[in-house]
């Protein structure tokens, strides 16, 4: 069987497709992963088969005809809306790429990240079932109403009405913070994978005090997030505990001289998440779900807006604190990190939700589920082909 995975744009969303991507070719099927160019090295440094569709990166989206950088948003409706046409226009570049890609390697089904929206379009174009795959725990439905209406040339070019809907949905939220409206899906475990890096023994032992691990992402450029991440550092660098900076090494070195409690770069989640006993983060998909997979309380600090539901429902179920942006101050998260510290009930209540996420099937497991897919095609009816398609 061949299955094409469609990445996103960034390396967080990359990250959270990859397990089921390895589990598939390992099942011994022919996977291909299609991203822009900017992102080959993550899929690559995978063990994947990378295949470049736009020169376009998620961060071009974000500017306007001139290369100046669009203002973002500050009311909450239209921060969504502008997210929902920046994944829009990302997928329309997306699709030049993709559409001969399929032309020449015919997938027999199309699995694509929640927000990579050229995925569903190019399984309807290429006739197979399309999988959406969850990359975090939930994500507006304006969004996806804001991309699709981004998509109107695509759309009519591919000679559909609406965006195609999924065949399968693959959801790594466990059960008890899925939302009472979610829709069907197949649930699978969630397994954390970051870019590897050579093991050092400190990574996988911890000393005699608290560890505490601080992030704000993978994604952090001198222009997105550095700030964020250099602000928690200096906010929390002063508590009594071993810090681990969890950032891109270039960023973790712009940081300058640390307190020797301190070590910063980049840290394998997978690794080091085990052995702490707080991530302090920005409630980002991957970190999250990384540490609630290790059983690790949280302090969450949901920066970006869509994230503020979910980290609401896992401060809600008592596995994380959560404190507004605008509260972010110096004080309020050293105390919120001496009562997670403090109170056991933080770490019983996400070791639950390890445990829960435990059972969930595996990657491995979803594969056979795939296949079953696969074999009963699509529930909506194809695209027209390429030389069907109206000039444009």
């Amino acid at each position: 069987m061949r299955i094409l995975f469609v990445s996103g744009g960034t390396s967080g969303v990359i990250f959270s497709i990859i397990p089921l991507a390895q589990a598939a070719r390992n099942a011994g099927h022919e996977v291909f992963v299609a991203g822009p160019e900017d992102v080959m090295g993550t899929i690559t440094h995978a063990g994947l088969p990378a295949v470049p569709v736009t020169p376009t990166s998620m961060m071009d989206t974000l500017l306007d005809d001139d290369g100046v950088r669009i203002p973002i948003p500050t009311d909450l409706h239209e921060r969504f809306l502008f997210n929902g046409r920046c994944f829009g226009r990302f997928a329309a570049n997306c699709l030049e790429g993709l559409i001969p890609l399929v032309d020449r390697w015919r997938p027999d089904i199309v699995v694509g990240g929640a927000l990579a929206f050229a995925a569903p379009l190019i399984a309807a174009y290429a006739g197979v079932p399309y999988v959406k795959h969850a990359v975090d725990m939930g994500e507006p439905r304006t969004i996806d109403l804001a991309a699709a209406a981004e998509l109107g040339f695509s759309l009519e070019r591919l000679g559909l009405y609406d965006m195609p809907r999924f065949d399968l949905f693959v959801d790594t939220c466990p059960p008890s913070l899925r939302v009472w409206d979610a829709p069907v899906a197949q649930p699978m475990r969630y397994v954390p994978y970051t870019t590897p890096k050579k093991l050092a023994p400190w990574m996988y032992t911890k000393g005699s005090r608290p560890r505490v691990m601080v992030t704000a992402g993978s994604r952090i450029t001198p222009d997105y997030y550095y700030d964020v991440l250099a602000a928690l550092v200096e906010k929390v660098q002063h508590l009594d505990v071993e810090l681990l900076v969890g950032a891109p090494d270039d960023m973790a070195e712009k940081l300058g001289p640390l307190p020797d409690n301190v070590r910063a770069g980049w840290l394998p989640l997978d690794v080091v998440a085990p052995t702490c006993d707080v991530v302090v983060n920005h409630a980002g998909g991957n970190t999250v779900l990384g540490s609630m997979a290790h059983g690790v309380p949280q302090v969450l600090i949901p920066y970006l807006p869509y994230v503020v539901d979910y980290s609401t429902r896992l401060t809600e179920y008592g596995a994380s604190k959560m404190i507004r942006p605008g509260d972010d101050t110096a004080e309020n998260i050293s105390d919120a990190v001496r009562e997670v510290l403090d109170t056991p009930s933080y770490r019983e209540r996400a070791g639950s939700l390890r445990d829960e996420m435990a059972l969930m099937p595996t990657p491995a497991d979803v594969v056979h589920v795939l296949e079953t897919q696969a074999a009963q095609g699509r529930a909506e009816p194809a695209a027209p082909k390429r030389h069907e398609l109206t000039p444009g």
